[in-house]
């Protein structure tokens, strides 16, 4: 089972070299989407390449500073979680700070909805996460889902908001995937291995993909940013021409 874990993220790796290779032999004569492939190729090197070895390599050490912390393993998963997320962005939005760097100017091409990182994670990308690690949260409660499980399944929950249930760029699937993934690896790590949970049925891991969608409305965070900010824009640039 290790085993086939491992070759299974190695080809997910690959997949991801490819298509995103691929991508950017198509689209190298546009100097903005080839800064906007620039600034993927940045967070493919420090989110997945760096930052995701360095995670499995000291995911013991990490675990066993978070076991003994005195909370309850559900918060400490969701603000773990949280704290991963922020730091991911962390790097988009310098990306997208760094547009100069591709060849663009800043708000020509760009992989967050806006230059300023509070913004981005306050009123547009965390802001929605949070709920979603919640319902993980819940899940892991009653379900002892592996951590490459939710790693997984997270990732492809990920895939599903970012490419609209299918309908865009459904092959950056491997790209997504170890983006969000990375977000829970760790967390579901530290979660308590001892706790009760119910067996686990095969419609479980489908329906997992799907299930944290609902804790959005339940979460009221995205809606009292809305209700604060009702006018702020989704996106704080024009859109991405030729």
């Amino acid at each position: 089972m290790k085993n086939g874990r491992a070759t299974f993220v190695k080809a997910l790796a690959l997949w991801l070299i490819f298509a995103t290779s691929a991508v950017t032999v198509v689209t190298w004569h546009n100097p903005k989407m080839r800064a906007v492939l620039g600034m993927a190729w940045g967070v493919i090197l420090l989110w997945i390449g760096i930052g995701g070895p360095l995670m499995y390599r000291f995911r013991e050490p990490i675990r066993s500073v978070i076991l003994p912390v005195r909370l309850d393993w559900r918060l400490k998963f969701i603000l773990f979680a949280t704290l991963l997320a922020l730091i991911e962005e962390a790097i988009t939005t310098t990306m997208t700070n760094l547009a100069p760097l591709f060849g663009v100017r800043v708000g020509e091409a760009y992989i967050t909805a806006s230059t300023n990182y509070l913004d981005v994670v306050a009123l547009h990308s965390v802001v929605v996460f949070v709920p979603l690690f919640v319902g993980w949260a819940l899940i892991l409660w009653r379900y002892a889902f592996s951590p490459f499980a939710v790693f997984l399944l997270f990732g492809l929950t990920g895939t599903v908001m970012e490419t609209n249930f299918g309908t865009k760029n459904p092959l950056e699937f491997g790209f997504w995937i170890f983006v969000y993934g990375l977000m829970v690896f760790l967390p579901a790590f530290c979660v308590p291995a001892e706790r009760e949970t119910r067996p686990l049925r095969w419609w479980h891991y489908p329906l997992a993909v799907f299930v944290p969608f609902l804790f959005i409305p339940i979460v009221p965070l995205p809606l009292l940013a809305a209700l604060l900010f009702p006018h702020h824009p989704k996106i704080h640039f024009p859109p991405i021409g030729n």
